[in-house]
């Protein structure tokens, strides 16, 4: 039952899809879509705090690891609430980290399946949804991943996928590194030239930049 997809009504209709909104929407995970940076976690997060989940109900809103909470940023919590509510017809999600070690990895994991989009459905249920239970998510930089997105995990989401670069809108926080720089400039389509539309979330994903980020890929494709 928790995973069926609300019946909302959606301001969009499918013809919009590529074109008005992504059909691919993918979020860096560390300090972008949440809080935390998972290679300073020192600990496999275990107990959770509930509340209040953006007027939804409640649910799990933080995971701890030892004593560092991580939770999402509101930007991220209102971009995934929306795209469960089904606001985007078609859309789909999917992450790309380049979290430093193993056990990074698998700290990020685990909080994907313990924070809550809406009361019982998390943001692992929600990936999972779109695809049909396959694991398209590309997290870590062990081989075959690198640091470098555009060169590993970009190209790989599109062929998982079968989505092309252009009709993908990517955050980042870009503090490490200008991710969404290099994936615009090496994640180029051959027949349009066109790469991912993306941007930037220095102090993470708050609400404006989910609204900027949606009108930026409008205006770079929108017709």
């Amino acid at each position: 039952e928790a995973l069926r997809m609300s019946t909302s009504g959606s301001e969009y209709s499918p013809d919009d899809l590529g074109k008005k909104y992504p059909e691919l929407l993918v979020f860096d995970m560390d300090a972008c879509l949440w809080t935390q940076e998972m290679y300073e976690m020192r600990a496999m997060p275990s107990d959770t705090v509930r509340g209040d989940l953006n007027g939804r109900g409640e649910g799990v809103i933080d995971v701890m690891s030892s004593r560092d909470e991580i939770n999402l940023h509101r930007g991220s919590l209102i971009a995934l609430q929306e795209h469960w509510d089904g606001k985007y017809p078609g859309m789909k999600i999917a992450m790309a980290s380049s979290a430093d070690t193993p056990f990074a990895e698998k700290v990020g994991r685990a909080s994907l399946k313990l924070l809550e989009v809406v009361p019982g459905v998390t943001v692992w249920d929600v990936c999972m949804r779109d695809w049909d239970g396959v694991d398209v998510n590309q997290i870590g930089r062990q081989p075959p991943l690198s640091s470098n997105k555009s060169r590993t995990h970009f190209p790989f989401l599109r062929e998982k996928t079968g989505i092309r670069f252009d009709r993908m809108l990517f955050f980042d926080d870009c503090n490490w590194g200008d991710h969404c720089g290099q994936v615009e400039q090496n994640c180029k389509e051959e027949d349009t030239g066109k790469s991912p539309a993306t941007l930037r979330t220095p102090i993470g994903l708050r609400e404006q930049e989910w609204r900027k980020g949606l009108e930026a890929y409008a205006k770079k494709f929108g017709s």
